[in-house]
């Protein structure tokens, strides 16, 4: 801070002739077809600086900055902004100032700025601090077999049937000498999402605790959980993002991962919410999820949950048609960023199903597996989901919705491949299918027993 108080300060080299075929978007700073030597003489102390047309390139302008007894020169550009580098400006003299601060930093404390982040203990860090701070307050979420927690999910509905295997080691295991279990959204891997930023004002690094100097973009923050850091420091963040809704601002189209931290909770709540309302009144409705609900009810509720989170409203009174909540579902699914079967577990679960020699049994200890490579917010919903589509299947004499038909309905809404390419899509569709509904035919020997 102290250095970018001392480091020189802008002063105009005002041209005092009338220059032809002057550019509107420059002030008395263009002084024209001028050498680069005559705009060496004209810049006498540190700090002064001009615009000169370029002596090599046609149309090109320079801009020339005196700094440390001695001449600088920039090839300038203007887009609506100034600019040399990354940083656009408003004007010429804000680029300057940003410029002189840059160079004067480097030159008195360049070894220091090259430490910065390498001599940083990122556990001792003000971002460490403040998070151990509020993971104190914050409680593991407690599950009790039978019971349920804040949220009302019990662990007959994470599990499907009442247990499961340990994931991630979690255990969800009902066992009556185990009162509870912990199940850890705070530990949940999300990488930090940072942006270039400028901030007004004073700013500190949340990494190394240093002034973040410059009069824009001085660093990066996280557009999730807002911490804020040099760009090189950002580079030494763990994957360790926690993000707070004061941020994401929406539910729908939004990270898995990043919601579940948010609202520190194990299950998104649009998913949570939805899948309790149609298993209290709908799942005998004939055609459920294969019939589409009314678009502006639909969109009512997304901009519903966008709002008000948890305490949204999709009762009967308000929505008398479950087809209306099962596309709103549908429609989160289909808005996640990473498909609730992410890319990664995509190509496995396609090669695995197209192996029609392989045993029963051996397909499904093989689709466990790569389940279980799921990040744990992945997991758990799509374990939550598929356990509600069994009970979906289970009325399906009423609702006539066979694995068969939930697996045409929810393919393309669940699991997408990486390639864009229409034809790629339309060849892997069926196999798509394949893999739900053998997910829903084993759903209780894939999820645990």
């Amino acid at each position: 801070y102290r250095l970018q108080q001392e480091a020189p300060k802008p002063f105009c080299i005002a041209c005092q002739r009338e220059v032809p075929g002057h550019p509107e978007f420059y002030g008395n700073e263009f002084h024209g077809n001028i050498s680069r030597a005559e705009a060496d003489s004209l810049l006498t102390t540190d700090g002064c600086y001009l615009v000169r047309k370029s002596e090599r390139a046609p149309d090109a302008f320079t801009l020339a900055i005196r700094f440390n007894g001695e001449t600088k020169n920039f090839k300038v550009f203007y887009d609506g902004k100034h600019f040399v580098g990354e940083k656009r400006f408003d004007t010429v003299y804000d680029l300057v100032a940003d410029g002189l601060i840059h160079f004067y930093i480097e030159l008195r404390a360049a070894d220091y700025i090259k430490q910065l982040s390498n001599e940083s203990n990122y556990e001792e860090s003000p971002y460490m601090a403040y998070n151990q701070c509020r993971l104190r307050h914050d409680k593991t979420l407690r599950v009790r077999p039978g019971g349920t927690n804040r949220r009302g999910i019990t662990l007959h509905d994470v599990a499907g049937d009442g247990s499961t295997e340990a994931v991630d080691g979690v255990n969800l295991t009902p066992d009556e000498d185990e009162p509870a279990v912990d199940i850890d959204w705070k530990t949940y891997e999300k990488p930090h999402v940072f942006k270039v930023q400028n901030f007004g004002g004073l700013v500190w690094c949340d990494f190394c605790a240093n002034f973040m100097w410059g009069l824009i973009a001085q660093g990066v923050k996280c557009q999730d959980c807002g911490v804020q850091t040099h760009k090189k420091c950002s580079e030494k963040m763990k994957n360790d993002c926690m993000p707070s809704m004061k941020y994401l601002k929406r539910l729908y189209g939004v990270d898995l991962t990043t919601v579940t931290k948010a609202n520190k909770q194990i299950l998104p709540v649009v998913v949570d919410k939805c899948i309790k309302e149609i298993e209290r009144r709908g799942l005998d409705a004939e055609g459920l999820y294969r019939l589409a609900g009314f678009h502006d009810d639909v969109e009512a509720i997304r901009v519903a949950f966008d709002k008000d989170g948890e305490n949204t409203d999709i009762g009967p009174g308000k929505y008398d048609d479950i087809n209306t909540i099962t596309s709103a579902l549908k429609l989160y699914f289909r808005l996640l960023p990473i498909p609730l079967v992410t890319f990664d577990v995509y190509k496995p679960l396609l090669e695995a199903i197209k192996q029609d020699q392989l045993p029963e049994a051996e397909l499904v200890k093989k689709i466990k597996e790569i389940l279980s490579g799921l990040p744990p917010a992945h997991f758990h919903t799509m374990k939550y989901l598929t356990a509600h589509l069994v009970k979906v299947i289970e009325q399906k004499s009423k609702n006539m919705m066979s694995a068969e038909n939930l697996s045409i309905v929810f393919a393309p809404t669940l699991m997408r491949p990486l390639e864009t390419n229409p034809l790629v899509s339309l060849m892997a569709a069926k196999f798509e299918q394949k893999v739900i509904e053998f997910i829903l035919n084993h759903q209780r020997d894939i999820f645990g027993r």
